[in-house]
């Protein structure tokens, strides 16, 4: 089985993928957020930090674009050609109001006519194999089929299916039976992506899709980091786990302040791996000294028992990302 580390945005940059691999190993590929290329033919200075050599890392990993423009989107991919990358990934799945209102990311689903003519221009020049990362539509999963015929015409190198619709976000419950009809009616391999948050859930859903090689996580793995490593995830891992994380975002981002705004929403999901961590959760959200953060986040790895499976709770969680 191909394991797969979903691109989150916000949460999974050079820095979290350097350091993952470096304590957690059993990820077989890491997607990189996406790279929202323009006219401008150039990268920010962010985007250079985001998009290293492929050589420069001991890991595989694949870029991500997101546009609506073929001629964006060709230029970025013999970007990332010119750096050593192997694939580049298309967004067709984000969910973002600012996203799709742009018609770009999940928002191409409502126009699969011009999601056509967007996937011949790109797949007529393409530099690199193009995988694709979907929803079943934008309004309705009845939508999917369709959009199915469109992504069949093109020799997509994989395709990863997110069972919502893009209005429904990453709440409720993911659609299986469109997953199904992706898996019995996809000329390309199908990966799955969707709520898979414990090894225990890994392992069911194998079982029960056995014809499956690869799955995509995403908010699981970020709060159980180790879920895929031999060991599991330990104390003894998260506590140097963390430590390069915040010793590399100063580096990044000037000082201290920043750096633990980004850490706090690492904490967000991995207190959920955690007994009662409720009352530390809070004095970390409100805290905005260094040396405060790190005595927190020093008790919580003292103090707190880890749980068997990680207890997803992440959209009500006191630890958010606060200015």
């Amino acid at each position: 089985m191909n394991y797969y580390f979903a691109p989150l945005e916000g949460v999974i940059d050079s820095v979290y993928r350097r350091a993952h691999n470096t304590y957690f190993p059993g990820v077989t590929r890491y997607y990189m957020p996406f790279l929202s290329p323009t006219v401008h033919r150039s990268l920010t200075p962010r985007e250079a930090r985001e998009l290293p050599p492929a050589d420069s890392v001991a890991f595989e990993a694949v870029p991500q674009l997101l546009t609506k423009v073929p001629e964006d989107f060709l230029w970025a991919a013999q970007t990332c050609r010119d750096l050593g990358y192997r694939e580049v990934n298309l967004n067709l799945g984000c969910p973002s109001g600012t996203v799709t209102a742009k018609g770009k990311g999940s928002g191409m689903l409502r126009d699969p006519d011009g999601l056509d003519c967007f996937l011949h221009d790109i797949f007529a020049k393409a530099p690199l194999p193009i995988s694709v990362k979907t929803r079943l539509g934008f309004s309705s999963p009845e939508e999917f089929p369709r959009l199915l015929e469109v992504l069949n015409r093109y020799p997509i190198h994989e395709l990863t299916v997110h069972p919502r619709v893009r209005n429904a976000f990453y709440s409720g419950a993911v659609e299986l039976e469109g997953f199904r009809y992706a898996l019995q009616n996809s000329k390309a391999p199908v990966c799955y992506n969707g709520d898979l948050c414990s090894l225990a859930e890994v392992r069911a859903f194998e079982a029960a899709f056995p014809q499956v090689q690869s799955v995509m996580l995403g908010r699981g793995l970020v709060g159980d980091p180790g879920m895929l490593s031999p060991g599991g995830t330990t104390k003894e891992a998260l506590k140097p786990f963390t430590d390069m994380l915040l010793e590399e975002y100063q580096a990044a981002f000037g000082g201290a302040r920043n750096a633990m705004f980004r850490l706090k929403e690492h904490w967000r999901y991995l207190l959920c791996l955690f007994e009662g961590g409720e009352k530390l959760g809070k004095q970390l959200r409100k805290t905005t000294d260094l040396g405060q953060y790190q005595a927190i986040t020093a008790r919580i790895l003292q103090t707190l028992p880890l749980r068997h499976t990680l207890q997803p709770d992440w959209e009500h969680s006191s630890v958010l990302l606060t200015p």
